[in-house]
């Protein structure tokens, strides 16, 4: 989650100064800092969830699941950002102390405060990542997943995952992760 901090503005090289002696984190977009504030349990724990399934499925493989103190830079977009789960199967990723630049799949959690933003500004942005092939939205409460997928021509699809599909297919990684798993300590929902 993140709302806009106290109208703090800096270039890229200032911000990671400064971000480096915060006690919170901080997420960058061209010049202005957003405060990442708490999130809701359900949250946490679905990306713990998600985090934890791929880390596990991806063992002794290419790829590597990080959570959100992970920073992502996204320098065709002059933007830092705190994704809640993304995986990299990029090497250079490997050697990176601060902040990833190469991920194949990014995932947010939603939540009222930053679905606009993670629908608008931050979506636009990762599309930017050459690299990117898919990037997921988790719905906690109407329990779905929504993957957006590059094509082979650059285009983004859409495929919405649904519980009573079982299962959410990542192409990106070409492997599956059954909702029971993704919401997993939840109560039970409505839909």
């Amino acid at each position: 989650m993140s709302t806009p901090a106290e109208r703090l503005t800096f270039d890229a090289e200032a911000y990671l100064a400064w971000e480096a002696e915060q006690h919170e984190k901080h997420e960058y977009l061209r010049g202005e800092v957003f405060a990442m504030v708490g999130a809701r349990q359900e949250h946490v724990l679905v990306a713990l969830n998600l985090a934890s399934a791929l880390k596990q499925r991806l063992r002794g493989g290419p790829c590597r699941a990080y959570v959100s103190d992970m920073k992502l830079c996204v320098a065709a977009a002059d933007a830092f950002f705190y994704p809640d789960v993304m995986v990299s199967c990029d090497g250079r990723d490997f050697d990176a102390e601060h902040f990833l630049e190469h991920p194949t799949l990014i995932i947010e959690v939603l939540s009222s405060g930053t679905e606009a933003f993670d629908r608008g500004a931050k979506a636009a942005a990762y599309r930017l990542l050459p690299s990117l092939r898919e990037y997921v939205l988790v719905d906690t409460d109407a329990r779905r997943l929504e993957a957006y997928r590059r094509t082979d021509a650059g285009d983004w699809l859409l495929h919405d995952c649904r519980p009573e599909e079982g299962a959410c297919h990542l192409a990106s990684l070409d492997l599956s992760l059954p909702f029971e798993e993704i919401f997993e300590d939840l109560a039970p929902s409505a839909y």
